[in-house]
């Protein structure tokens, strides 16, 4: 297949046929996120995208789950998205759900009936990365909205009938004392913004970043372990969406749960407080990762 530069997905896209239909992120501009810093943003030409359909049918023959890269393919035009999925679903017979990262602003720019055209030709889950419930945290690392555009883009992909996954960073706050206060304002739009799944990550300093800068010249203090530890253990507690897929199992996180909620509240707490008062358990420094 062919691809330009690295290729992202959620993890658990991994069986997942990408097709990258955009290069680059439509934003580009948070200060944590070193993913597509090496790429100009631009839509692949829709020729090239349709070859590399014809390509990937040649070669895998069927597959039930494809996911659309880079890192906000929602912010193609409704019209050629849904030429996309069209090709797509006669491509492949197996076909189950098509998936996408989505933007805040990308998601704001289209109104609700085009986001459930998207919907019912097949596009079944977007991940929308959140980051945080605090409106000055979210100006703070330039996410390009504030915390009433996040959660109105959150409702929006929801309404339009989307498996809505979000994301959320531990630790974004830094290391001064913001950080259970970041945790709570975000269990306060996740209960209000109601997904389906939600992913905790763990924030790591990436360089050619922002905010590794920041760090670099003393101007950003990241949260130490336990903080973090802290932080999932408020965001636990803050949330009552009921049922909800919870992962915090990522490779960048210093204490892996997955499960449900409410039903593994209790369980979760418990290893986290574990964790805390043994100090013992931590994934190291050097395994973790983006």
């Amino acid at each position: 297949m062919r691809y330009e530069g690295d290729i992202y997905r959620p993890p658990g896209e991994w069986k997942s046929y990408l097709l990258q239909v955009t290069v680059g992120c439509s934003h580009n501009a948070c200060t944590f996120c070193g993913m597509y810093k090496d790429k100009k943003y631009r839509v692949r030409p829709m020729g090239e995208i349709l070859e590399d359909i014809r390509m990937a049918r040649a070669y895998y023959g069927d597959v039930r789950r494809v996911f659309l890269c880079d890192g906000d393919a929602i912010a193609v035009d409704t019209e050629d998205l849904l030429v996309i999925l069209r090709e797509l679903y006669a491509a492949f017979p197996s076909l189950e759900k098509v998936t996408t990262y989505a933007g805040p602003r990308s998601t704001l720019r289209k109104g609700p009936e085009e986001l459930r055209a998207l919907r019912d030709a097949g596009l079944a889950r977007t991940y929308l990365g959140v980051e945080t419930g605090s409106d000055a945290l979210l100006r703070r690392i330039h996410k390009g909205v504030g915390a009433a555009e996040m959660l109105e883009a959150g409702i929006r992909l929801r309404e339009a009938g989307f498996d809505l996954w979000i994301m959320v960073l531990l630790g974004l706050a830094g290391g001064g004392g913001e950080g259970l206060v970041h945790m709570r304002e975000t269990a306060e739009m996740a209960n209000a913004m109601r997904p389906r799944h939600l992913s905790a990550l763990t924030l790591t300093l990436s360089p050619g970043t922002a905010l590794y800068r920041d760090w670099r010249e003393g101007r950003f203090q990241p949260a130490a372990p336990a903080d973090t530890l802290r932080e999932a253990g408020e965001l636990i507690r803050g949330l009552e969406v009921d049922p909800l897929h919870f992962t915090c199992d990522h490779a960048s996180n210093y204490v892996p749960l997955s499960g449900s909620l409410p039903q593994d509240r209790e369980a979760f707490l418990a290893r986290l407080d574990q964790a805390l008062e043994s100090g013992t358990g931590l994934r190291p420094e050097w395994a973790r990762g983006l």
